[in-house]
């Protein structure tokens, strides 16, 4: 397997499904802030022009969570196996993180920290409904070790790739409002496969800062028109 991969949440999450269940594969990093997921070879892979890309064999498969859900099935590891109820909770807690926690969380951060002028509006509303929904996990893990019960599976590693940025995200009171993601997360953070994955982070030269080149990259939304048909 190839992992198309940059120190991301999404990324990181599909990386770490890899070394918790074995799977021998291939880290081939993408450069973001140098516009390498916007070359003609990584939009045949993924025509959306975002990472992570898992290549199995002949299967191409972009989204982490499609990703993450191939994977389970693939290896019959980390799912929810064969009872119907805790599928229907799988399914539902991986589209909830998928659908509503992660892309209000990158919104939330874009208007928070990457905005070019103040959007009062924008911060507000993203704000709003990134910590709705992180108190919406902060309750489920109340009563629970992990997001399905008793057991580790994918839904924990989908929701590891975001959650130690919540300070980040939600403002540095985040952990006194979520005790309960923060005890899920030290259990997670302690486990080897973590580790190795967070050395994925410094093993690629990628680029850091965000200047001018990276701006018109990653926000071709601020450009002026005559600009942007250059």
């Amino acid at each position: 397997m190839k992992l198309y991969f940059c120190p991301r949440p999404n990324p990181l999450k599909v990386a770490l499904f890899l070394e918790e269940a074995g799977v021998a594969h291939e880290i081939v990093p993408v450069d973001l802030l140098r516009g390498a997921h916007q070359t003609r070879a990584f939009t045949a892979l993924n025509p959306n022009a975002k990472v992570p890309v898992l290549v199995d064999g002949d299967v191409v498969v972009f989204d982490s969570s499609a990703i993450l859900l191939h994977l389970v099935e693939r290896t019959g590891l980390f799912g929810p196996g064969d009872d119907v109820v805790r599928r229907g909770e799988f399914l539902s807690w991986m589209l909830f993180i998928a659908s509503g926690l992660a892309p209000f969380s990158g919104q939330a951060v874009h208007f928070r920290h990457h905005a070019p002028e103040p959007q009062p509006y924008a911060a507000n509303r993203y704000a709003f409904e990134a910590d709705r929904h992180w108190s919406i996990v902060e309750a489920r893990l109340a009563d629970r070790r992990y997001l399905l019960g008793t057991d580790y599976t994918a839904l924990d590693m989908s929701l590891w790739g975001w959650a130690p940025s919540l300070p980040y995200l939600l403002g540095e009171d985040a952990w006194d409002r979520a005790p309960n993601i923060r005890r899920w997360l030290d259990e997670v953070e302690a486990r080897p496969a973590v580790a190795r994955v967070r050395r994925l982070e410094t093993l690629y030269p990628y680029k850091t800062d965000i200047d001018d080149e990276t701006r018109r990259i990653m926000f071709p939304q601020n450009l002026a028109r005559d600009d942007r048909a250059r």
